[in-house]
């Protein structure tokens, strides 16, 4: 019996018995409104063709379907198509940790192969709001566990959005624990802690040897304003261990991201020359042109800011802050790319597309809004012959809303059909 189902395998797929996959059959979307994540003009009545992974031509949907009369078609004609989006701020391995407690219950009572299920379930539910990419900036205590999410996404075995990882975080010695007046314990640590300019390259050869894709470092901590209204931070690293991190990644072909909220830590994140800007609520006019000058993105995260406003403290404030600062860094050119921190608030409560209605309401057009979380997003993480756009040779990874984002920009929280390097992962 088997030798027939065989027999029947070969004569049904001549290719396949000759060492030769058959080639996948083309996609057609028609689309009836693009906005491909470059240019700021709509397009109307546009044919996107899809090869394989990739898009193999975009034009008039006439033209377009014409190179490939027999693509299978997909009828979007009735909406708008964007490139998948890209959150460049993630945590997949948290679920929310407004409070301290919350952070230590999942450190201490779930082990990280319990964390590593729910993170694949959460790249999973990043894709399904349209989120196609993303850059998860540490694990969290969970060691290397986005590098074992980003093979089994990219493998095919569990369906989620493409992870660039950063695997632990950086911080010296005290500066990230979980607080305990016991000595007599060794708790978890949520960073790897790094002393000295040696052990900083150490580290950073070791992440990269375990997956790394980007080297992330906490550059202050204990926010708080002075008298002229500056907020200042305490600042974590010497400049010599925070420059070791940043040339050793680079050396290693890695970009580096640093976690910074007061000015103090901003400014000594980019005298290293980091690559990003995280958070950033206390940047100034002076650091800003600094990062203009230097090319250096800041990823806002204003969802997360947010949320935890709740907390009280320091946050209200600092909210405010960080939206008086983003109406100046849009008006000097900063180069802002669209980071939510989800898993700072839980993946299953709010889409992280809201990110894009705070910076409409922070001032962004919803053009500059979309961009943000497609065409920059992908340029901050080096990939824009890959991602960010609908154009030749890139991805096909596209999202498709009913309406118009350009007059709602909350359509991007209500996304309708969802495609991944050429397959469909979601269609209502």
């Amino acid at each position: 019996m088997r030798r027939v189902v065989l027999l029947l395998a070969v004569l049904a797929a001549p290719n396949a018995a000759l060492g030769q996959a058959a080639p996948p059959q083309p996609i057609l979307i028609k689309a009836g409104r693009l906005i491909d994540g470059r240019s700021t003009q709509v397009q109307a009545n546009v044919g996107i063709l899809i090869e394989g992974e990739r898009i193999r031509a975009v034009g008039p949907a006439a033209q377009v379907q014409a190179q490939a009369p027999n693509a299978r078609v997909i009828d979007l004609s009735q909406m708008t198509v964007l490139p998948g989006l890209i959150d460049t701020h993630t945590h997949l391995l948290l679920q929310g940790d407004i409070t301290s407690q919350e952070y230590e219950d999942q450190l201490l009572k779930q082990s990280i192969p319990y964390r590593a299920i729910l993170a694949a379930r959460n790249a999973r539910l990043a894709l399904e709001h349209g989120f196609t990419a993303l850059r998860d900036v540490e694990t969290e205590g969970a060691m290397f566990a986005d590098v074992d999410v980003k093979r089994a996404v990219a493998r095919g075995e569990v369906p989620g959005a493409r992870v660039f990882a950063s695997t632990r975080a950086m911080a010296p010695t005290g500066m990230y624990p979980i607080l305990s007046d016991n000595w007599e314990l060794e708790l978890p640590h949520g960073v790897q802690p790094v002393d000295g300019v040696d052990n900083a390259r150490l580290a950073v050869r070791e992440q990269v040897a375990r997956g790394a894709d980007w080297i992330k470092y906490y550059s202050d901590r204990r926010y708080f304003f002075t008298p002229d209204s500056t907020l200042r931070s305490w600042v974590n690293f010497t400049d010599d261990e925070a420059r070791a991190i940043v040339d050793e990644a680079h050396r290693l072909g890695r970009k580096v991201a640093a976690h910074a909220i007061g000015s103090d830590g901003i400014a000594a994140a980019l005298r290293a020359g980091v690559n990003s800007i995280e958070h950033g609520d206390g940047l100034t006019d002076s650091l800003m042109d600094v990062m203009v000058a230097r090319g250096v993105f800041w990823v806002p995260t204003v969802t997360v800011g947010v949320h935890v406003m709740p907390r009280g403290g320091v946050w209200p404030a600092l909210v405010a802050l960080e939206r008086r600062a983003f109406g100046r860094a849009l008006r000097k050119g900063v180069k802002i790319a669209l980071g939510t921190d989800v898993g700072g608030f839980p993946w299953t409560e709010i889409n992280q597309a809201k990110e894009f209605e705070y910076y409409v309401q922070y001032g962004m057009t919803p053009m500059q809004a979309i961009q943000s979380g497609t065409s920059v997003a992908a340029a901050l993480l080096g990939q824009e012959q890959n991602l960010g756009a609908v154009a030749p040779g890139l991805y096909a990874d596209l999202v498709a809303v009913t309406g118009d984002p350009l007059r709602d920009i909350t359509e991007l929280q209500r996304v309708k059909f969802v495609m991944k390097g050429g397959m469909v992962y979601l269609s209502q």
